[in-house]
C-alpha cells in the first residue's frame, strides 16, 4: 500500500521534530542526512528501525520529549535481551485508548457491555489498554488481570460478563474450566477479544464452540503503543488497522524489498503521531500481508490478514527451516488431533544426532497409536522432517494464563 500525501507530511513533521532532539533516532538520522521526507523516495531511505535499537538505546535513549511531558511507560513482555522501554506522553495514552475504543466499536461492542479483563497490568501493555479503551467507549470494565481461574469465573458468573478479553491460550483455559465445571450456563459471555500470541484455527474452533461466543482477533505490540492498532470486523477476514495512526508495509524479512498488497512479509510500522517514542519503519517479524481492496462491511480502513506467526519464530531440524504454524497446519488435518501440542528439540549424543518430539493432545475414541503414526508419516511427506510423536489425553499439556511456549530447544 503505498504511503499517501497526508501520511507523507506526517512522516516528515515526526522527523523534523526527531532531528532537534539528541535522541538516539534524531542523533542516527542527522548523521545519515536524513532531514525532511518529501516522497516515497525519500520515505524509503528511512533506514529500518528495530528492537535491537530500542536495547542499544535502554533505558530512555529514544525518548523524543523532556521528561516533563513523559506522563507513562511501558516495557515488552519479550525475555530476552534488554528489556525494551517505550515513553508516552499524554497525547499517547489518549490516542491509544482511542484507537482501542475504535476496536471494540468495530467489534459491535458498546457501553451496555460489561468487559472482563483477563490480561497483565504493571509494564505490560495488555491490561491497561483494554481498560483504558473500554472506559472511552463507557463499557464496564471488569480489571481481573490474569490468573486465579476460581475467581475470574466466579467474577463472571456473578457480574455477567458479555465481553472476554484475554491470550488465546488463557481463553482456552477458561473454555476448558467452564465446560468441565458444567457451569456454561451461568456464563453471560457474547464475544472475545483475543491478543497477544498466534493461534491457530482449530484452537479458534474450540475456544468459539466450547465458549458459544463470536471470537475477534485484536494486533498490537509494546512498541507501536500496545494492543488495539487493529482488530477484524463482523466479515472475520482480515483485521482493520488505523492508517491515520500509523502507516503499515510488508517486506521481504530477507532482502527488506517492499512487496506489493497481497503477498505475504513482514510487517513493517511507521508510527505518524506518536511523541513520546516515534518509530519509523519499525520491524515487527509478525508474518502476514495486505488485503487489498475494500472490505465488505463498508469499512475504509485497510485489512491485515491473520498473522500467520514470525519470521524470528523459525528452528531448524535436520537442515530444515521450520515454524510452528506449519504444525499446526498438519495437526489441522488430522482427526482427533487438538489445538495443544509442543516441540522439544534435543540431541542424542549416542547416535549423534538432532530429534524432534512432538507431543499432541488427542481426543475421541482414535486409536492414540493410530493417530500419531499419521502425524509422524505426514509431516515426512509434507516437511521433509520424521519427528517422534507422542499422543496425550486432553489436559496433559501445561495451560497458560499468558502466552503459551510451544517450541523449546535444549540442544547446546
Amino acid at each position: 500500500m503505498r504511503i499517501s500525501e497526508e501520511q507523507l507530511k506526517l512522516v516528515d513533521k515526526q522527523v523534523k521534530r526527531l532531528v532537534a532532539t539528541d535522541s538516539y533516532y534524531g542523533k542516527m538520522y542527522r548523521d545519515m542526512g536524513i532531514t525532511e521526507i518529501k516522497s516515497e523516495e525519500d520515505f524509503k531511505k528511512i533506514p529500518f528501525s528495530s528492537k535491537d535499537d530500542l536495547r542499544n538505546a535502554y533505558p530512555l535513549g529514544i525518548q523524543a520529549v523532556p521528561d516533563e511531558e513523559v506522563v507513562r511507560i511501558h516495557s515488552s513482555s519479550g525475555t530476552t535481551g534488554k528489556p525494551v522501554i517505550i515513553p508516552y506522553t499524554k497525547k499517547d495514552v489518549e490516542d491509544w485508548a482511542k484507537m482501542f475504543a475504535r476496536c471494540y466499536e468495530t467489534a459491535g461492542i458498546t457501553n451496555k457491555d460489561r468487559i472482563h479483563i483477563t490480561p497483565g497490568y504493571g509494564l505490560w501493555t495488555a491490561g491497561i489498554g483494554f481498560q483504558a479503551g473500554c472506559e472511552l467507549l463507557g463499557a464496564m470494565a471488569i480489571p481481573m488481570g490474569p490468573g486465579n481461574t476460581d475467581k475470574q469465573l466466579q467474577m463472571m458468573i456473578d457480574l455477567k460478563s458479555t465481553v472476554l478479553t484475554a491470550t488465546s491460550s488463557y481463553a482456552l483455559l477458561l473454555s476448558e474450566e467452564i465446560n468441565k465445571r458444567g457451569i456454561r450456563d451461568q456464563i453471560h459471555l457474547k464475544k472475545g477479544v483475543i491478543g497477544s500470541e498466534r493461534w491457530s484455527d482449530k484452537m479458534r474452533r474450540t475456544i468459539k464452540e466450547g465458549l458459544g461466543i463470536e471470537l475477534y482477533d485484536i494486533y498490537g505490540l509494546t512498541e507501536i503503543y500496545g494492543p488495539g492498532i487493529g482488530i477484524n470486523c463482523d466479515k472475520s477476514h482480515g483485521m482493520h488497522y488505523w492508517d491515520d495512526y500509523i502507516y503499515i508495509e510488508i517486506i521481504n524479512p530477507v532482502t527488506g524489498e517492499t512487496l506489493p498488497d497481497g503477498e505475504e512479509g513482514e510487517i513493517v510500522i511507521t508510527t505518524l503521531v506518536k511523541e513520546g517514542a516515534p518509530l519509523l519503519r519499525f520491524r515487527t517479524h509478525d508474518i502476514s500481508r495486505i488485503i487489498p481492496g475494500e472490505c465488505e462491511c463498508g469499512s475504509k480502513y485497510p485489512r491485515l490478514d491473520t498473522i500467520q506467526g514470525r519470521s524470528d519464530d523459525m528452528f531448524k531440524i535436520h537442515g530444515v527451516n521450520m515454524f510452528p504454524n506449519q504444525v499446526e497446519c498438519v495437526l489441522e488435518e488430522i482427526d482427533g488431533a487438538t489445538s495443544e501440542y509442543r516441540v522439544d528439540l534435543a540431541h542424542e549424543d549416542d547416535m549423534n544426532r538432532d530429534v524432534m518430539l512432538l507431543t499432541v493432545e488427542g481426543e475421541g475414541r482414535r486409536r492414540f497409536t493410530e493417530m500419531a503414526d499419521e502425524i509422524r508419516d505426514r509431516f515426512k511427506s509434507r516437511i521433509g522432517v520424521t519427528p517422534r510423536v507422542t499422543i496425550v489425553p486432553i489436559g496433559t499439556l501445561p495451560r497458560s494464563e499468558k502466552k503459551t511456549k510451544r517450541v523449546t530447544d535444549h540442544r547446546q
